[in-house]
């Protein structure tokens, strides 16, 4: 049996290889190997416990289990079963549908992942950040800073529906421009259709991929990979000149500085070389005072792209009428090639000045004359057309008030935000307001911890935090927030002192590292072959091929029985216990040890 690593490499040897057509993939979903790592990849995904359409989950899962499912495979016989409907709410209120498909069907889904990956990655473009290897949020925002220099207007772009839209017929073939193994198409094929359950009625899907499904992001990358490579085609047809050219009044300004810096080197009278130097100054401070370039020159033109998922943004340094016409050009693209509709509404022109909105972040283009001095010592304009990303002061008052943790006061016009106990907390452990506390301040700045005002916007929202976690405290333990202050500080920390289940002493620390801002994690141009260093099929399936039960020690086949985390055992029965010591989610049972674990005995 060939080792996944190896498999997968050999895949990516031809990624970026134009022309070549991919066959013989369906017989890798024939390779154990490949199963028991996905396995590995998926199984501690706390989604694993809810049951699917076919009423299992990723408990009770073995050796039998996967061999069963390749069998299928090999003859063809497998259906992926439909997907259980659920909706989530979303930020304004409506809700988002998800499938939630079963577990053998998440296995499938991510070998089939795996396998995209190595086929595709490597032929994506630079521009595409989302639902890739070693790319985020960050990354394509970091890209927009440092290369959407100099933008005259942003264009926002909104696919309406994106992943409800997803035409098939136009998704397989593209698939088809690389795969050339019928299969692995008709696999795909399944998927697809494989429909979802909404209150015990089956509906078909006609277009999409499967919300909640493992492979959708890939293939939505897949389909969107034809309007990246549109839209670098589009910028090497659009960009013209190689800069701008200098500004008429500028130009003029330098020439006489030029001509007085020429004619000081050759003078020798002392006040005459201090009327020049005067004069050479007084002409700097002018061209410090105007454009060096002209801001709209005719023979220069450029577009740049960033998209993650389904949402892009266009930086444009040409006209309005331009920008105009690049927006009619992808409507009429994304319609022709793709079948999507770009949202009329939402799909803005903004002038750069001004704030556009992408992922979360307003981004705009700095208009400023101040100066710094670079490492030779001259003054320069470093800020000016550089990209600013900003955190929004509506973000920061909607998420504190998502928390419950601050209340608006209107006070002559002005909103006062005063932090508030958050009430439904008080039947939480002390140490475990501050862990929740803690984990919502750390998510919101490492999220926003690129933007150029993360500092100042992030120190409000942590103060209002802190003293929501202090409120909330002292309101648990009929106090007052003075008092509890006194009691939990340490050392200019808020620490509060515990016994965890094991019976050890811990402490609780409220968050103390403060909101300096960040680089992004990894460059924007970073590695963009995807990840073969799998770990090991270890761990989990060794557990399972040695063929002991964990809690009695009889020889035999195994399950592996999960839970869906620790804190939820208790430590009652001889198995909790077990599981509790070894610090794992998982154990490898007999028959006879599961049937008491289920109650079946």
């Amino acid at each position: 049996m060939r080792n996944p690593k190896n498999v997968l490499n050999n895949l990516v040897k031809h990624s970026n290889v134009s022309g070549y057509k991919f066959e013989r993939l369906y017989r890798i979903l024939f390779n154990e190997q490949m199963f028991y790592t996905a396995y590995q990849r998926i199984y501690a995904k706390q989604g694993n416990m809810t049951a699917g359409t076919d009423g299992k989950t990723v408990d009770e899962m073995s050796i039998q289990r996967i061999e069963n499912l390749i069998s299928k495979l090999r003859d063809e016989s497998y259906k992926p079963n439909p997907a259980k409907r659920v909706y989530i709410p979303k930020k304004n209120g409506k809700k988002r549908p998800l499938g939630i498909p079963s577990f053998e069907d998440k296995l499938v889904q991510e070998v089939v992942h795996m396998i995209l990956e190595a086929i595709y990655e490597g032929s994506f473009e630079n521009t595409s950040h989302g639902f890739r290897p070693r790319r985020s949020c960050q990354t394509a925002l970091t890209q927009i800073q440092d290369t959407f220099l100099g933008t005259k207007w942003f264009i926002e772009g909104d696919i309406k529906g994106f992943f409800d839209n997803i035409d098939h017929n136009v998704l397989i073939g593209i698939l088809e421009e690389r795969i050339a193994d019928e299969r692995f198409i008709r696999l795909i094929r399944k998927f697809l259709n494989a429909g979802y359950i909404e209150n015990w009625k089956y509906r078909h899907t006609y277009s999409g991929t499967p919300q909640g499904g493992i492979i959708s992001p890939i293939l939505a990358n897949i389909y969107l990979d034809k309007f990246d490579k549109y839209m670098e085609e589009y910028a090497q047809s659009f960009n013209k000149g190689a800069s701008r050219r200098l500004d008429k009044d500028y130009r003029r300004i330098k020439d006489r500085k030029n001509k007085l810096e020429k004619k000081l080197k050759s003078e020798t009278d002392t006040k005459v070389r201090k009327d020049l130097i005067d004069k050479i100054k007084g002409y700097y401070r002018q061209m410090q005072q105007m454009p060096c370039v002209m801001e709209m020159d005719e023979e220069y033109r450029r577009l740049k792209y960033v998209r993650y998922a389904d949402d892009f943004l266009i930086g444009v340094v040409g006209s309005h009428e331009e920008c105009g016409q690049i927006k009619a050009n992808i409507t009429q693209f994304m319609k022709d090639k793709l079948k999507l509709e770009l949202s009329a509404e939402k799909t803005l022109i903004t002038q750069a000045q001004e704030k556009a909105k992408f992922l979360g972040y307003e981004i705009t283009v700095r208009n400023s004359k101040a100066t710094k001095r670079d490492k030779n010592g001259v003054l320069k304009r470093m800020f000016n057309r550089k990209v600013v990303l900003l955190l929004p002061r509506e973000v920061v008052k909607n998420k504190l008030i998502d928390y419950k943790a601050m209340r608006v006061i209107q006070t002559n016009g002005k909103e006062d935000w005063k932090p508030k106990a958050r009430s439904y907390m008080m039947n939480c452990k002390p140490e475990d307001i501050v862990a929740q506390f803690n984990k919502e301040i750390r998510g919101f700045y490492n999220y926003y911890s690129i933007a150029n005002n993360v500092s100042t916007l992030c120190k409000r929202f942590g103060y209002i935090m802190e003293y929501s976690m202090y409120k909330s405290i002292a309101k648990k333990q009929s106090s007052s927030v003075r008092k509890i202050k006194k009691k939990y500080s340490k050392n200019k920390d808020f620490v509060i002192s515990y016994t965890d289940a094991k019976g050890q002493c811990k402490c609780r620390v409220f968050y103390n590292e403060g909101f300096k801002r960040k680089d992004a994690q990894c460059d924007a141009k970073c590695d963009i072959m995807p990840n073969t260093n799998f770990l090991p099929a270890s761990s989990l399936v060794e557990r399972l091929k040695a063929e002991q039960c964990e809690v009695c020690g009889a020889h035999g086949k195994t399950v592996m029985h999960h839970v869906r985390a620790l804190k939820d055992l208790t430590g009652k029965n001889e198995w909790e216990r077990i599981m509790l010591k070894m610090h794992r989610k998982t154990l490898a049972v007999c028959p006879e040890c599961n049937a008491k674990i289920h109650g079946n005995v």
